[in-house]
């Protein structure tokens, strides 16, 4: 068996990466530095004409969408826990997965990159404002889902859904947005990034948790 998860620090990638490490699979981690246009270069296009993070690759055969090379470890691998198994549980935790990335991601996206949806500067403020003012919103969303984990989001075994809330949270202070006004999704994440295997996701990635700083947030 041979897997290969080409990665950004930082990016939504990281719930792949950490998922992988939790099921104790050997895998090769491929770093794509987004900030020196790496996911533009000819070989990574051969992989994902798209240009995203992040790409699994699987005895050759490639995976890109998050959602996709989730459900892919998750069958690969039933017993990381990376979702629940069968059932309601598993039909919920879906249902929150395909929110947290078709939802809170991509409003964050308008936060960190309106350039990408108009080039008028003075739009782009306008976007960038009103969309961080909705992503706390979304946060607080995911605050009342930390706030019922049990110790997490899917129940006894840390997954996919607590890889991608301590992403999102972690965005938040990009957005001028304190983590620790989260305390149950702050508590959460610290939990989750203290597991010896996703601490070692987290150091290959150089994370720092809590990014925020208050001059951000004028």
């Amino acid at each position: 068996m041979s897997l290969k998860l080409y990665f950004a620090p930082g990016a939504c990638s990281f719930v792949p990466h950490s998922m992988l490490e939790l099921s104790g699979a050997p895998f090769e981690p491929a770093s794509v530095k987004l900030h020196k246009g790496e996911q533009r270069s000819a070989e990574y296009l051969a992989l994902n004409p798209r240009g995203q993070v992040p790409v699994l690759v699987d005895d050759g055969e490639v995976v890109t969408q998050i959602v996709s090379i989730l459900l892919h470890l998750d069958a690969k691998f039933p017993q990381a826990g990376i979702l629940p198994a069968s059932g309601l549980a598993r039909t919920r935790a879906l249902s929150t997965l395909a929110w947290m990335n078709n939802t809170v991601h991509p409003t964050f996206t308008h936060v960190f990159m309106p350039q990408k949806f108009t080039e008028d500067e003075g739009a782009q403020k306008v976007i960038r404002a009103f969309a961080a003012n909705s992503y706390r919103g979304l946060l607080g969303e995911i605050e009342v889902l930390a706030a019922q984990a049990s110790p997490w989001l899917t129940g006894e075994k840390p997954g996919a859904l607590d890889a991608y809330a301590l992403t999102l949270l972690r965005w938040g202070g990009y957005a001028g947005i304190d983590p620790t006004t989260f305390p149950s999704t702050w508590a959460l994440a610290q939990r989750f990034a203290a597991l010896p295997a996703v601490a070692r996701a987290v150091e290959r990635e150089k994370l720092q948790l809590n990014v925020y700083q208050p001059a951000m947030a004028a």
